[in-house]
């Protein structure tokens, strides 16, 4: 990884080969949109854009901008507290994805991520792969029910990101992706901002309980396919992956 700076802007860059690019405007969808390179939007705190990228980068790409939450949601829009440019929401995600790419689990590949810099806060932006052909599970499990292989894979994913003790604080059912090629399922993990490492095995329960709080809710709100059955298969793999 590069680092870069122009300004009060920082870039920090997964391939030194993007230093060649015009990676300044990376973060801009006026920028893709001027080049006529936009193919799609989701909408959720804020709008992800799609990238048409593969030239560039050899993949398709999102971008996405930082934006708070709760309360301070409404009165902070999207800055942050700047304490350590390596602590930076852009940054960690970015070198985070970096780690969990070359261990080889199904995570976007990095691309870049930006931190604009102000007096005592921070804006923030990360761009990193596109996963092709893919739907959120909750997407999924609302019009079918998925076979035991596709729950045990979730099982060992998570169980490779454990023993690599990586906590991911927001697991739940949206931030796992099916995607389906040539009838070939793959899983994939999303959205690990504010995510990182953590030391001992005491959190991993409640890291799974987590998710399936997520899906017992979902069966709730969005009537999705779940059984105890399929909880117990991925419970399987994960203990026996």
């Amino acid at each position: 990884m590069i680092e870069l700076k122009q300004e009060n802007c920082f870039f920090l860059l997964a391939e030194a080969s993007y230093a060649d690019l015009d990676y300044p405007q990376f973060f801009s969808p006026d920028y893709w949109q001027n080049v006529q390179r936009i193919i799609g939007q989701a909408r959720g705190r804020g709008i992800t854009w799609f990238i048409q990228g593969q030239d560039l980068f050899g993949v398709n790409a999102s971008l996405r901008h930082y934006y708070r939450g709760g309360l301070w949601g409404k009165v902070i829009k999207d800055r942050f507290k700047f304490n350590d440019l390596n602590n930076t929401r852009s940054f960690a995600e970015l070198r985070l994805l970096e780690k969990l790419h070359a261990a080889g689990l199904p995570v976007p590949k990095p691309i870049a991520a930006k931190v604009e810099k102000g007096w005592f806060y921070y804006r923030a932006d990360i761009l990193m792969e596109k996963i092709e052909n893919a739907q959120d599970l909750t997407a999924v499990l609302q019009h079918q029910s998925l076979p035991s292989e596709i729950w045990q894979q979730i099982g060992r994913l998570i169980r490779q990101l454990h023993d690599l003790q990586i906590c991911h604080t927001d697991l739940n059912a949206h931030n796992i992706l099916l995607q389906v090629i040539d009838n070939q399922s793959k899983c994939w993990l999303l959205d690990f901002d504010k995510c990182g490492e953590k030391s001992g095995d005491f959190w991993k329960a409640d890291n799974l309980q987590r998710l399936h709080r997520s899906f017992m809710k979902e069966v709730g709100r969005m009537q999705i396919q779940f059984s105890p059955q399929n909880w117990q298969d991925l419970l399987d793999a994960y203990h026996n992956p």
